[in-house]
């Protein structure tokens, strides 16, 4: 009877380990990379990443059992758009992050954008804010990143500015995005906010210009659009919706 019981705790132990190994292997992990830059071109404002548009994604994600590592080109702490903590861009997923002791502690020891590989991930994610318009849409380690995403088969996603950081990416010699169906910021946004000659370049324009059938639909109105694996969204209030359709990417894939 002893040799029994021993028998049978030593199964379940080993069926135990086995379930264990394989739930870890089935959880999906996401990479977001955030702007480290800070300066709203010659205003002398500041600037950064857009606190609703990795909040709401964040927590979408995070709460369907997602696991999510952060990056920058320069690691450490990224800037956050000072517009976007004032309480008039409040929302129940901006609340939660400024409480949230564990995610303040992570944005603070960001990886370095340089170090990070995509074999690690099953997606990657770029919240918006003005900031990528000067730095990750020229950085080479983030553009070199998302072609290695996309010729794995895995999904990449953007929210309202972010799309930028598409501006140089090519696969097999040709623009990411040409041909694709994608949103962004668009032109009469950027024009409503008065940064139209602060920029360094118009968001729409630039998709355009590289191939993309770019669409909106009314200003600040939510709106994502899917072309395969490329995910966008024209603005704040769409950055749920990218998230949405990311998440179902990577439930869709065993």
């Amino acid at each position: 009877m002893k040799k029994i019981a021993l028998f049978a705790i030593i199964a379940l132990t080993v069926s135990c380990l086995t379930t264990t190994a394989q739930n870890k292997k089935s959880m999906k992990k996401v990479l977001f990379v955030v702007t480290s830059h800070d300066k709203l071109g010659n205003t002398g404002e500041k600037t950064g990443f857009w606190t609703e548009e990795f909040a709401a994604p964040y927590y979408e994600l995070l709460d369907k059992g997602v696991t999510i590592d952060v990056a920058t080109p320069l690691g450490g702490q990224p800037p956050i758009d000072p517009k976007s903590e004032n309480p008039s861009a409040a929302t129940e997923d901006t609340k939660r992050f400024d409480s949230d002791t564990e995610l303040l502690a992570k944005l603070k020891n960001t990886h370095k954008l340089a170090d990070v590989k995509e074999s690690d991930y099953d997606a990657v994610f770029y919240p918006g804010g003005h900031g990528p318009l000067w730095d990750l849409a020229t950085d080479k380690n983030s553009s070199a990143l998302i072609e290695a995403f996309y010729t794995n088969n895995k999904p990449v996603a953007f929210v309202c500015h972010s799309p930028a950081v598409l501006k140089n990416v090519k696969v097999n010699g040709e623009f990411l995005v040409k041909g694709k169906k994608v949103t962004g910021f668009s032109n009469t946004e950027e024009e409503a906010v008065g940064l139209t000659n602060v920029v360094p370049f118009l968001l729409e324009d630039a998709l355009k210009a590289n191939g993309a059938t770019y669409s909106k639909i009314g200003d600040w109105q939510p709106y994502a659009v899917e072309d395969g694996l490329l995910i966008t969204g024209q603005n704040p209030a769409s950055s749920k919706l990218v998230a949405e359709k990311l998440l179902n990417q990577l439930n869709s894939k065993k």
